[in-house]
Order: structure tokens, then C-alpha cells, then sequence
């Protein structure tokens, strides 16, 4: 029964899944209801799969998750990035990219990583931002626009989860069907 229990915890994604695609989720944290009092989407937060030795990683621009460790821009095993832990629910979605495109976003996400995690300052990133830079630093333009907010302390433009969902060159990915335990 044990062995049951952690197969079905581990994460699934779309089999037509590629290095590059976003990952989005919806956050347990309070910056995720922060996100989501500002963006009327369904997901708060959002990486980029990438193909490590040993399955699957997320790169992705987050205030710290993990005691010790700053804020900023991280690679994470794909089983952390989605634990009910840190999502309610979570959703791949297709860049329409080439093969060289994907790699040049990857290597350009990986590139990031130790930049702290800023939201509307100089000297760092946020997590739609970083997909956004990455994707662009690869020579493909997402179609989206940054939208204005009044945030205090924080004003500025800025790209929101769900622009970033609803990019003309960005679609959803269909999830697996999952076989439930009789």
C-alpha cells in the first residue's frame, strides 16, 4: 500500500511535455493570495520544465521555499515545485518554439539562477518576468503586455500569471488521465 501511496503522489505531466514549457501553479503561500488579489487568473506563480539526470526540474523565480535559502531564482525538483504543499493545482503549457529556441530559453532561465527575487526593482526578477526574459533571450516574442499596478510601496508594470497563460504562442497541454485505485 506504501509503495501505492508514493507512486500516486509522485507528479504527472502531458507526455508531449518539453523542455521550456511553463509550468504554472496556484500557490499555498500568502505572496500566491497576494498574486491572485491582483490577477483575476488561476494560477499565481509560474517556472520552466527542464530535463535534468534525473527527471524532471522546475527553474523559477520565488521568494524562498526552503529554509536558508535565499529568495531568488532557483532549480527545483518538479515533485517540490507541485506538493500540495506549495500548490493547490498545477497545469503545463506548450511554448510554440523550435527545438533550438527551447534549449537557447533553458539555457537562458538556468543562466539566472542565484538572481534575487525583486518585483519591481533593478537587480532581479520575478517568476512571469524571468519567463518572459528567457523566452525573449531565445528569439521568441510572447505577445504580451505588462499591466500597470498601483501596488503601495510597489508601483509598476508588470506581467501578470494569467497574460502570460493567455500568450498567442503559449497553449495548454493536456493532462494525463490518472487510473484511480479500486
Amino acid at each position: 500500500m506504501a509503495a501505492t501511496a508514493a507512486a500516486w503522489a509522485q507528479p504527472v505531466l502531458p507526455p508531449q511535455a518539453l523542455p521550456g514549457d511553463l509550468i504554472f501553479r496556484k500557490g499555498t503561500e500568502a505572496v500566491s493570495d497576494a498574486v491572485m488579489a491582483v490577477d483575476d487568473g488561476e494560477f499565481s506563480h509560474v517556472g520552466m520544465l527542464v530535463r535534468g539526470p534525473a527527471g524532471w526540474q522546475v527553474v523559477h523565480a520565488t521568494p524562498a521555499e526552503v529554509p536558508g535559502r535565499a529568495d531568488g531564482v532557483v532549480l527545483d525538483d518538479l515533485a517540490f515545485y507541485t506538493d500540495p504543499a506549495r500548490a493547490e493545482h498545477y497545469a503545463v503549457y506548450a511554448v510554440r518554439a523550435s527545438a533550438a529556441e527551447r534549449e537557447a530559453a533553458v539555457k537562458a532561465a538556468l543562466a539566472a539562477r542565484g538572481e534575487p527575487f525583486r518585483l519591481a526593482q533593478d537587480g532581479g526578477t520575478y517568476c512571469t518576468a524571468l519567463m518572459w526574459q528567457a523566452w525573449r533571450d531565445a528569439g521568441v516574442d510572447l505577445q504580451v503586455r505588462f499591466t500597470p499596478l498601483a501596488i503601495p510601496l510597489l508601483p509598476g508594470n508588470y506581467l501578470l500569471p494569467s497574460t502570460l497563460q493567455h500568450s498567442p504562442r503559449v497553449h495548454a497541454l493536456a493532462a494525463p488521465a490518472l487510473a484511480r485505485a479500486p
